[in-house]
């Protein structure tokens, strides 16, 4: 793991409200290396949201600069920001973000829609291997509506490997789910994680943030503690452990 996926350099973000100036960020600096799996966790009014949508390159810091894969995004432009997003950052929402009259299959591509030295062809080839690598493979022609919950996260997913990112930046992206299928969810995600890709997760769960290897917490938008988890739990293990009921 020596190459440097993120590195954050003493990032400010400050609001103008009127005549009062909100501070989001007060200067916050760590680094995300290639295969880690990061959690990211504060109360409401950290500054974890403003964080959340720097890393996304949604937005740009007042001051500090923000590296991603060695390129330094606070210098780009709005087109250049657009094409980092899709190519080099794979997003999960707690929402998903699915289109409700779109396929499986179709939701997947449609980060391939907006490079075109992909054909058609190829767009579906990949469409259908990064659902098949969440489990998904029988599911290609299936609506949103006729997906459980879990299977949309994980359609979600899906979607956010297709353009092979560097790193999968995912917020609350349990949020919506019942213990067993955040378990299913967090299991896919170390599987991932085991597999070589970078991870960045949002959360205000300490059970879920147990799953990484690392976590970073926030409070008045500064880091106040950036830690190895030593103790990382195992979600397959904790969902073997469940009891079985009657709806499963």
């Amino acid at each position: 793991m020596s190459k440097k996926i993120l590195e954050i350099q003493n990032i400010k973000r400050e609001f103008v409200m009127g005549t009062e100036t909100v501070r989001a960020l007060k200067g916050i600096s760590f680094t995300v290396m290639e295969g880690e799996f990061v959690t990211i966790m504060g109360s409401s009014g950290s500054g974890k949201t403003t964080l959340l949508n720097l890393l996304g390159c949604l937005d740009k810091p007042t001051d500090g600069n923000y590296l991603l894969d060695e390129v330094n995004v606070v210098n780009l432009s709005r087109n250049e920001l657009a094409k980092v997003r899709n190519t080099k950052i794979g997003f999960v929402f707690q929402s998903y973000n699915l289109l409700a009259r779109t396929s499986a299959l179709e939701n997947v591509e449609l980060p391939l829609f907006y490079n075109p030295t992909i054909s058609a062809h190829d767009r579906k080839e990949r469409a259908m291997r990064s659902l098949e690598a969440v489990k998904l493979g029988n599911r290609f022609d299936h609506m949103p509506n006729q997906l459980s919950g879990g299977q949309q996260q994980r359609v979600a997913i899906a979607r956010a490997l297709v353009n092979d990112p560097v790193m999968i930046l995912a917020d609350e992206a349990t949020g919506n789910l019942d213990t067993r299928t955040s378990y299913e969810i967090m299991a896919m995600i170390q599987e991932l994680n085991e597999q070589g890709k970078t991870i960045v997760f949002v959360t205000h769960e300490p059970d879920i943030a147990a799953f990484s290897s690392r976590t970073i917490i926030l409070k008045d938008g500064k880091i106040v503690k950036d830690s190895i988890n030593e103790n990382k739990r195992s979600a397959k293990a904790m969902l073997e452990a469940l009891p079985v009921s009657d709806d499963y």
